[in-house]
């Protein structure tokens, strides 16, 4: 067996750390758990530190709904990351174990020997999700088990969990988002990056299996060697020309949008007029796959744009509202972590129940985009081509599914899960149950055809993405079963055999049969996101009492304040 020589690693002896990055924090800028190594180690409390990585079959299973958790979009884009996680530790001095398991199961045997003297830590960063949770808790025990310690440490948020306004069990954070923002900008501080280590900061242990170091999969048909027998197999996803832009994971390529979104472009100073677009990689930052992925820190985000709005003296709506929209996700997550489970649940926040209606026929057409209303087909058949979806297009296709057709919304949320590139697991499932009206808010029901005309008002997304309506004339695109027999003849389209009649709505409003149609009996998968019972509770398990942040000066005008 060749191994890894002595070299610019820590040696045979001490104490070890073990960096266990879990998808959603890989980078080496701003990251909480690779800056607590370089300390240990320049504290002399550890000798040597090993980055691991591990392909989970976990999330690479299918769901309890039947779709595979990782598509291929999301899959090539963490294959990517994972692969530039490697070269960025290759370039300081480090490099990363990429291995294909279980990590209850991978880290134990990366561990210091019993016997050796030295004692092993593994650092990860905190999640606040069922499924996230359980997996620590089972690395907990392994590690243990093998005499070493789990140590998880907060970060992937803007605002950090201790700075947070509100008591630690978080009972009193507001289950909607406008005061949660306010209060956030009133009394927290956006802490500074944490610097990214310097070379030979991170020894590598001695000894390595030199084989198993440089492995790094290179396809995503490699990571079939993870997915359970007879669950959704991976293949590598064809590039589609009517993508918005061609996501590259990782964190060079990260580092190079925000490049170009704040200092070679300017876009971000008009961000506010063109965010709601649908066409094309410039109308909004398209930060979100990294900020998922971990491969960009949006305190990083925060301080460039600050950099931004210091050097070029614009500091207006725009830039503000890209801080804004980085605080939604805060407030997702924190929320996530409020009230554990119950984002996955049926009755949602709120615990409502509904006679969701049971329509298959109606779930295939809204997952391949035939539902016969073309702004949401449009948006459905981006989806499944990109991985991608517009925040606009995600709003109005999670109404229709919730309230229009009346489903399950846990159905549209599983979806989204599968197949969006940029998955973010609060994000989506908050922004999901939200749409379903099940957080004890108001209800926020989308006029598809209004939504239409206000933001593809000529068609042109619409054409983009349905070609069988491509010569329909603006004023019949968002309502095309309008047309005449002449108009249709005109146009090269027959509604109901080349472009289908659109679906009915259900909607009555809650108090008035709910999602109506035929009822579901509450059909509960058996596990997994939305499963009933099991899953473990997030969120209250930080202790009780003890405000945070009471003590911080009031800033009597918030930014919100001003540009909102």
């Amino acid at each position: 067996m060749q191994t890894t020589g002595d070299a610019g690693t820590g040696g045979k002896g001490g104490n070890r750390a073990i960096i266990w990055f879990r998808g959603t924090d890989l980078r080496v800028h701003d990251n909480v758990i690779v800056h607590d190594a370089v300390t240990r180690v320049q504290r002399q409390q550890v000798a040597e530190v090993l980055p691991v990585f591990c392909f989970d079959p976990h999330f690479f299973s299918a769901t309890a709904w039947g779709s595979a958790k990782t598509g291929p979009h999301r899959a090539q884009f963490l294959l990517e990351s994972v692969a530039d996680l490697k070269q960025q530790l290759r370039a300081i001095g480090s490099d990363l174990m990429i291995c294909m398991g279980r990590p209850e199961e991978v880290l134990p045997g990366l561990m210091t020997e019993r016997g050796s003297g030295g004692k092993t830590c593994v650092l990860a960063q905190s999640e606040v999700t069922s499924e996230e949770l359980a997996i620590e808790r089972r690395v907990k025990a392994a590690v243990g088990g093998a005499g070493g310690k789990l140590e998880l440490l907060w970060g992937n948020t803007l605002f950090h969990l201790d700075d947070l306004p509100f008591r630690e069990d978080l009972r009193d954070l507001p289950d909607v988002f406008t005061p949660f923002k306010q209060k956030c900008e009133d009394r927290c501080e956006v802490r500074k990056p944490l610097p990214t280590p310097s070379r030979g900061s991170l020894p590598l242990p001695g000894g390595l299996d030199a084989a198993q170091l440089a492995f790094a999969p290179q396809r995503v048909e490699e990571l079939n060697a993870v997915v359970p027998s007879g669950h959704p197999q991976l293949a590598a996803p064809a590039k589609e020309p009517r993508a918005v832009l061609d996501f590259v994971g990782g964190e060079g390529a990260a580092l190079a949008r925000l490049k170009y979104y704040l200092w070679d472009s300017n876009l971000i100073a008009t961000y506010y007029d063109t965010r709601n677009g649908m066409l094309g990689g410039d109308y909004s930052s398209k930060f979100s796959a990294w900020l998922a992925h971990g491969c960009l820190s949006p305190r990083t985000v925060y301080h460039e744009i600050k950099r931004y709005e210091r050097q070029t003296g614009t500091a207006n709506k725009s830039t503000y509202w890209v801080i804004f929209e980085m605080i939604w996700r805060d407030f997702f997550r924190f929320f996530g972590l409020k009230h554990g489970s119950k984002m996955f649940h049926e009755g949602g926040i709120s615990g409502q129940s509904h006679p969701w209606a049971t329509d298959a026929e109606a779930l295939r057409r809204w997952k391949n985009g035939t539902t016969g209303w073309p702004l949401v087909d449009a948006n459905m058949r981006e989806l499944a081509a990109t991985g991608f979806m517009s925040n606009r297009g995600r709003q109005n296709v999670a109404s229709f599914l919730a309230l229009d057709l009346g489903l399950d919304w846990r159905l549209g949320a599983d979806h989204f899960e599968s197949l969006l590139t940029d998955y973010d697991v609060c994000s989506n499932w908050g922004n999901w149950v939200s749409a379903a009206g099940l957080t004890g808010g108001r209800v926020n029901k989308f006029n598809i055809t209004k939504q239409s005309n206000d933001y593809d008002p000529q068609g042109d997304y619409i054409r983009t993405w349905v070609p069988e309506l491509s010569k329909v004339p603006a004023r019949r695109i968002h309502e095309p079963w309008l047309m005449g027999r002449e108009e249709m003849a005109a146009a090269g389209v027959q509604i109901g055999s080349d472009y289908p009649a659109p679906l009915k709505s259900r909607w009555k409003g809650f108090g008035g049969g709910g999602g109506g149609g035929s009822s579901s009996g509450s059909y509960r998968p058996s596990g997994g996101r939305g499963g009933s019972g099991g899953g473990g509770g997030r969120g209250g398990g930080r202790g009780a009492g003890g405000g945070r942040g009471g003590s911080k000066s009031f800033r009597p005008k918030s930014a919100f304040e001003q540009f909102g």
